[in-house]
């Protein structure tokens, strides 16, 4: 059986195995969850999809993946810093409604 895309062609996009079998799981990973393709599929496995688009060139490996662990996190923070001052915005909201109501 022939492995399509071939190993050789993945090797020229990746600079090692051990980097081609990382990025092709976890973009395997992404695609199940939801994550859009970046082309049309001749496969049906999520695991051979990822080799596809690594082939392609549309899937690439970070080339600082420090910094990108750095932006993550702090989208992360951000996240988490809006959903605080929701809370608080919709606690207020409710404090003053409540007032509002022992003044009636």
């Amino acid at each position: 059986m022939m492995l399509k895309p071939s190993i050789d062609t993945l090797l020229d996009k990746v600079p090692s195995k051990y980097s081609l079998v990382i990025l092709e799981a976890k973009r395997a990973h992404e695609l199940e969850a939801g994550a859009n393709p970046t082309q049309e599929f001749t496969s049906v496995k999520s695991t051979l999809r990822a080799l596809e688009e690594i082939e392609a060139g549309t899937v690439v490996i970070h080339p600082d993946p420090d910094a990108k662990r750095a932006a993550v996190q702090r989208r992360i923070e951000e996240a988490k810093k809006r959903a605080e001052e929701e809370e608080q915005k919709i606690k207020e909201q409710i404090a003053k409604e409540k007032e509002d109501g022992d003044k009636i």
